[in-house]
């Protein structure tokens, strides 16, 4: 289990190191994150998805991110009916929920626990989550806060999503065979393998600034329990009817059993949904990962 606990500990030191550069130093985030968004996160999934063939596997995983946010939307509903939850409690539950901490987290630990084969599936899942944070997501938030948001609203949140333009450019090149001078793609490489440790440094610094509030024990417990434990879980039974390679199985459970994505408290401040109790959910979750990642690596197979 130490060896398991080794793979964590050093992607939980990047937090912390973020976490306290920011609390000493005050930087601005937001200019950070631009970066990271709109050029170092781009240049990475372009380069997987130009440089991997692209196969069924990408739709299964799409797919199948689908029916497991189906199901905990679900679960969610129920329990939040049961406990008679209004609908700013519904949408910060399914808010953190829905969404793993898979891009500034779940791809580091992946790179560090299986391998770079795998790293390169992280990716992909990342960018399906991208998706459907910057959608599903929107419309959750609006709803929690009684806003109405319309579907013209809803695609524009899309487009504003750099990921997804290289993304299909990278797909397009690739279908029709457009091979790009080597010089240039190492620049691109280059720029793609830098999002790594800055996006694990934002993480850290967006844990800092985060604004704890009072919220019910019950919303963050059942919030914590469905992201950590349940997530996972159903994402491990949905593998058995995913046909595609087991370490992207892995790669999917793993992804699945992240914490609260930081985007996810971003959103619900902006939408005013509750974020104190999703801030808290995702401090909390991040912190309890330390242990529960560990123990699903185990579960898995990986590092033993």
């Amino acid at each position: 289990m130490l060896s398991l606990l080794m793979i964590v500990v050093p992607v939980f030191l990047v937090f912390v190191i973020g976490f306290t550069a920011q609390k000493l130093l005050k930087m601005d985030i937001k200019s950070v994150s631009s970066v990271s968004l709109y050029i170092l996160f781009p240049a990475l999934a372009f380069t997987t998805f130009y440089t991997n063939p692209l196969d069924g596997e990408f739709l299964y995983a799409l797919l199948f991110s689908v029916i497991l946010m189906l199901i905990l939307t679900a679960i969610t509903i129920v329990i939040a009916r049961f406990l008679k939850y209004g609908r700013a409690e519904i949408g910060a539950m399914l808010l953190g929920v829905l969404f793993p901490n898979s891009g500034n987290y779940g791809a580091p630990v992946v790179l560090f626990a299986i391998n770079a084969a795998a790293f390169d599936y992280a990716i992909m899942l990342t960018v399906i989550h991208t998706f459907i944070i910057s959608t599903v997501g929107i419309f959750i938030a609006s709803y929690g806060n009684g806003a109405a948001i319309t579907v013209r609203e809803g695609l524009r949140s899309v487009m504003r999503v750099p990921v997804i333009y290289a993304v299909v450019l990278a797909i397009v090149f690739q279908l029709i065979n457009f091979e790009i001078p080597a010089a240039f793609m190492e620049i691109i490489e280059m720029i793609g393998a830098a999002s790594i440790p800055i996006v694990m440094l934002i993480l850290g610094m967006q844990l800092a600034e985060m604004k704890m509030g009072h919220s019910r024990i019950t919303e963050v417990t059942g919030l914590v329990t469905m992201r950590m434990v349940v997530s996972p879980v159903i994402a491990m039974v949905l593998t058995l009817f995913m046909p595609i390679d087991n370490i992207f199985k892995l790669v999917f459970i793993i992804l699945n059993a992240m914490p609260v994505a930081a985007n996810a408290t971003m959103i619900a401040a902006a939408y005013n949904t509750k974020p104190d109790t999703v801030s808290l959910g995702a401090f909390i979750t991040t912190l309890l990962s330390l242990i529960a990642l560990p123990v699903w690596l185990f579960v898995l197979g990986i590092g033993v």
